[in-house]
């Protein structure tokens, strides 16, 4: 019988929990939709708070890794627990606000001159990668390549040589922002269809509609888990 679950001792606890529950899923032989103990039963089994158990969830909820479905348990999004360190989680979080602030300033720009600028090929570049996005989501992904498809093809059909280049510059804070929200529960669907929207405006050849789509779409992406979590917790 597994010892994963065995009382702990008391140092960085909610972190230890983690690695409990990581090695729990894995030689349970657990997978994606299956349910996780309760938290008082955990608490009991390894001998800590609830409110350890509690952080370490959140921890795993904010991560993508599990589904708390109030009143109806925890269950598994994947086939295995491999979280992230908590310390790298708390950098992304210091400096994610400063990414989305940037992010709606330039593609709201960038979506309000692609509309005034779009050539007919901006607009197959656009259209290809939201069936890029959908195809990814059918096959149960994130669809994070369609969505940087998508975001590059409204960059490039703005024609503005100086905010495509400060879209490059933030490239890679940009990344992790998409990978934090396509990891929301249900949002890549939501983000395909605003993607649809953005695309709608610009193919009108509206650019205030087109500005007002995108951002709807970037304050969207800015509603995640992570920047509601409080990573000073039970230790």
């Amino acid at each position: 019988m597994t010892d994963a679950l065995r009382p702990m001792s008391k140092q960085r606890l909610y972190e230890q929990v983690l690695d409990r529950l990581r090695a729990y899923v894995a030689e349970g032989g657990l997978g994606a939709g299956d349910r996780l103990p309760t938290e008082r039963d955990l608490a009991q089994r390894l001998g800590v708070s609830r409110a350890s158990v509690k952080q370490a969830i959140v921890v795993l909820e904010v991560q993508g890794l599990v589904e708390v479905r109030h009143g109806g348990g925890t269950y598994l999004v994947r086939d295995s627990l491999d979280v992230e360190p908590v310390e790298r989680m708390v950098e992304r979080r210091r400096r994610l606000p400063d990414v989305l602030e940037a992010r709606e300033a330039l593609e709201t720009k960038l979506a309000e001159l692609a509309a005034e600028r779009r050539t007919e090929e901006d607009l197959a570049a656009m259209r290809s990668a939201l069936a890029h996005m959908a195809r990814e989501i059918e096959d149960n992904r994130h669809g994070v390549e369609g969505d940087r498809l998508f975001h590059a093809a409204v960059t490039a059909a703005a024609h503005s040589s100086i905010l495509a280049e400060f879209m490059r510059s933030i490239a890679d804070q940009i990344a992790e922002s998409r990978t934090e929200s396509l990891r929301q529960p249900h949002r890549p669907a939501r983000s395909l269809a605003q993607h649809q929207a953005i695309l709608d405006a610009i193919e009108a050849g509206r650019p205030g509609r087109a500005a007002a789509a995108m951002r709807r779409h970037v304050r969207t992406v800015a509603k995640v888990r992570l920047l509601d979590w409080e990573p000073d917790g039970e230790r």
